[in-house]
């Protein structure tokens, strides 16, 4: 026998084996990366058009994770005139996100549609005010004019008014913008700590000729225990009807698997996941997409029971200021199958076991140095 030969031959043999590995042939890993026997199309409704609030989706559409689960996801850009619930009622789309009190009044008027991951475990709604308001509490905004955006944003706002019993508040609508707080108009706005608060940081001092600073300001977070009228926002829904349909469950694990994938992604890979959202067509600055970011991860993550698994009590709270304040909601019994955690769970369990921080417990929230206009 010729040793020599044989050796070499085993050689090559286990390096092809070593190609195969690394190719996923025979990948057997949770995070997929293996071949696809089919590959299934689906399509995603964002709430908006691209921005760092929905970065986790187009890293992971960027980065191939959609790939590693077999999937090819088609993002649809939001605007003033798409409601993602009623894409999903009307099968433009097998994915949408949508605030949990807005969904709740489509589930009323006839769309049955079902939560699926709870993205954000937080509220991003502020009202912000100068310091020199004085406004510092709920209480405070007794006899002032406070700015609202209405079309269902205004609820913890008015849970809050209810709860601590303020009097003669001059409720107004606001556009989505700081322009009426900047211009002295307003003693209070209403704000997203991802969005408007930092276009107030954007902007000018007039006083210094620098952009104003957080200590130019007082903010009211409805998140905090001592107001907790904080009702939660982003989540992954789909149409009743097509998740019931067979594999439908699976293939939603697998784009609910890769999304977390995405978000999990940024922890670590911050600048990567502001130019992927940039690359993906934001008009919004650097500056303001880095805040952007850095402010959503705050919202995702501690995550109490792992990225989109529902925290029972804030689900609880939700409901309990949206039956009180939306009048599409009063007197209605909010039924349990609204939303579902099994999915959710699968997936952050896959996740977990490759050993990725689902809970993602190593979120530090950066110093992020705003510039003029979010530029």
């Amino acid at each position: 026998m010729d040793l020599k030969r044989v050796w070499r031959v085993c050689a090559l043999l286990a390096a092809v084996a070593l190609v195969a590995a690394a190719c996923g042939g025979d990948d057997d890993s949770t995070l997929g990366g293996g071949d696809c026997e089919t590959v299934d199309s689906v399509r995603v409704q964002l709430q908006w058009v691209a921005q760092a609030q929905f970065a986790g989706y187009y890293v992971a559409k960027d980065k191939g994770f959609y790939d590693d689960e077999c999937l090819d996801v088609e993002i649809l850009e939001g605007a003033v005139e798409i409601v993602p619930q009623t894409v999903l009622a009307t099968g433009g789309a097998e994915f949408g996100l949508a605030w949990v009190p807005k969904a709740l009044v489509s589930r009323t008027q006839g769309a049955d549609i079902v939560n699926i991951g709870q993205v954000f475990e937080r509220s991003g709604t502020l009202m912000v005010s100068f310091a020199d308001s004085g406004i510092t509490a709920p209480a405070d905004w007794a006899g002032k004019t406070v700015g609202n955006w209405g079309f269902g944003n205004e609820f913890e706002l008015t849970a809050a008014i209810e709860k601590f019993g303020v009097q003669d508040v001059n409720l107004v609508g606001q556009s989505f913008d700081m322009l009426a707080l900047l211009n002295g108009e307003l003693d209070a706005a209403e704000a997203m700590i991802y969005n408007e608060y930092a276009q107030v940081l954007e902007a000018e001092n007039p006083a210094t000729g620098e952009l104003y600073q957080p200590e130019d300001l007082n903010v009211i977070d409805f998140n905090d225990p001592a107001v907790g009228t904080a009702m939660l926002q982003d989540a992954v829904w789909v149409n009743a009807d097509w998740i019931a349909q067979e594999g439908n469950d699976d293939v939603a694990t697998r784009f609910l698997k890769a999304s977390f994938r995405g978000w999990i992604h940024c922890l670590d890979e911050f600048d990567e996941c502001v130019s992927i959202v940039l690359d993906n067509g934001s008009t919004l600055g650097e500056s303001h997409q880095q805040w952007q970011l850095n402010e959503i991860l705050g919202l995702i993550f501690p995550a109490t029971n792992g990225i989109g698994v529902m925290n029972q009590a804030l689900w609880d709270q939700t409901v309990e200021v949206a039956t009180s304040q939306i009048p599409e909601l009063q007197g209605v019994e909010i039924s349990g199958d609204a939303f579902r955690t099994d999915l959710a769970q699968a997936a952050v369990d896959a996740l977990e076991s490759a050993d990725l921080d689902v809970a993602g417990s190593s979120y530090e929230r950066r110093d992020i140095e705003l510039r003029p206009g979010g530029e």
